[in-house]
């Protein structure tokens, strides 16, 4: 844990000249505000003020002032700037000027869920894949869907032309403190893919939330643009955030349970399993925001995870279970994707979790294999629950679970569902190429 004197000397070091105070807003979009170093002892004493807009994402009559409330053991030096004007970076809470928390402020929402975990003894680790594609560039810059290549699955080059590009990214992360578990192209041409290892949630929130900075910076020095839309090309797989979460047991005195309590943790497993599918749907509009996304979790689709299930084998349930044995047990919950807010979606699925164990929900039963094949054999009005076909239905679940707009509290949720719903009624109104080409010649 960086102190401030920790940081001080880092600074002078590392002849750090501009300081990034970044921050997400309510939608998970990073953003931040620049300081020199002269000013870093007052950014690190909370005395920076801004607007309360560049969190909400919404323009209102009413202006707010928020504080940036640096988090110290995120001070991170850029690697890529020259080092005798480097820039560094605090991750930030958003405060109210009498230091409060502020209630738009995503990182306490999670926060908050975390210090549900820790009242219950317990502990959650998270891991993740992030999926990209990466994208040609017009002579404006602009982002254009030509793909960068068109290879497939772990392949190499030459077929694979993006792996200078991923391991130049993959170098940069290692040095700003990332633990990189794998990467390799993806199914879909140009499409990436880059696992991260587990670590406590917080800390994966924020290395998610400047993920995408990192990897955009890197491609646009290769001459690409990274796009995490999450269906940017038709006929090709969609891009997914699939988050490996560990739940387990822990003593006061921090000693996890041994192999002795397996048996118990595997019922705690089975109850956090049984909430996080009870509030699938409704955290479905958190973890696929967009209109787009819908379009990756189409119902027939062979590896979309859209039934509300669980299963050790099949690609299409929301969550899978891997190496069930207690304290080793991992949860690939599979519907996110990388367009989400990484601290609203991680607080909703382990709040949702910690319901589950709280009431002793049942686990329901498993889908043993891909349901697409065997859903005629599970026997006579036997129906597995879906996931909302599009983000109108999504809010609407959102709308009627209790317990997930607690959990995001009344001003968040507010702001977020009034910019989906006209995000939703913008699509609506606009008539798209598909409908010209189906129609247009027609009728």
């Amino acid at each position: 844990m960086l102190t401030r004197d920790d940081v001080l000397e880092k600074a002078v070091e590392e002849r750090v000249k501009f300081l990034r105070l970044q921050f997400t807003d309510t939608f998970g979009c990073l953003k931040n505000i620049a300081v020199t170093s002269e000013d870093l002892e007052r950014a690190m004493a909370g005395r920076v003020i801004f607007d309360s807009l560049a969190v909400d994402g919404l323009v209102s009559n009413i202006e707010q002032d928020i504080v940036l409330q640096p988090d110290l053991s995120t001070f991170v030096v850029f690697p890529w700037r020259p080092r005798e004007q480097a820039v560094a970076r605090f991750i930030c809470d958003i405060n109210n000027p009498d230091g409060t928390s502020n209630q738009g402020c995503s990182r306490t929402v999670l926060k908050r869920v975390l210090d549900e975990v820790a009242q219950m003894g317990l502990e959650v680790q998270v891991g993740a894949k992030v999926e990209f594609y990466l994208f040609h560039t017009d002579d404006n810059g602009n982002p254009t869907v030509s793909a960068h290549d068109s290879a497939g699955f772990c392949d190499l080059t030459p077929l694979d032309q993006g792996e200078n590009a991923r391991r130049d990214l993959v170098l940069t992360l290692e040095e700003m403190g990332y633990n990189i578990g794998s990467s390799n192209h993806e199914v879909g041409p140009g499409q990436q893919k880059v696992s991260l290892k587990p670590n406590k949630v917080l800390d994966t929130a924020d290395k998610l939330v400047t993920f995408k900075f990192i990897v955009r910076t890197i491609a646009q020095r290769h001459g690409l643009y990274a796009s995490f839309m999450p269906k940017p090309l038709n006929g090709m797989p969609g891009s997914a955030l699939h988050l490996h979460l560990y739940l387990r047991h822990r003593r006061e005195a921090g000693v996890f349970f041994d192999d002795v309590k397996s048996m118990e943790n595997d019922q705690v497993i089975g109850h956090f399993i049984g909430g996080v599918l009870n509030h699938a749907s409704a955290n479905t509009a958190i973890t696929n925001p967009l209109v787009n996304s819908y379009k990756r979790l189409i119902h027939g689709d062979l590896t979309a995870p859209v039934y509300v299930s669980w299963s050790e084998n099949s690609r299409n349930s929301v969550l899978r279970v891997i190496g069930r044995s207690g304290q080793k047990t991992r949860m690939e919950v599979r519907n996110p994707d990388p367009a989400c807010n990484p601290y609203l979606a991680l607080a909703v699925i382990i709040r949702a979790g910690l319901e589950g164990v709280r009431q002793k929900i049942s686990q329901p039963s498993s889908l043993p294999e891909n349901i697409m094949q065997t859903y005629n054999s599970l026997g006579q009005g036997v129906r597995v629950a879906c996931l909302p076909r599009n983000l109108d239905e999504a809010l609407r679940e959102l709308a009627s679970d209790t317990l997930v707009r607690n959990i995001l509290g009344e001003y968040i949720y507010r702001a977020y569902t009034k910019a989906k719903t006209e995000e939703w009624k913008r699509f609506q109104a606009v008539v798209h190429p598909w409908e010209l080409d189906e129609y247009l010649s027609r009728f």
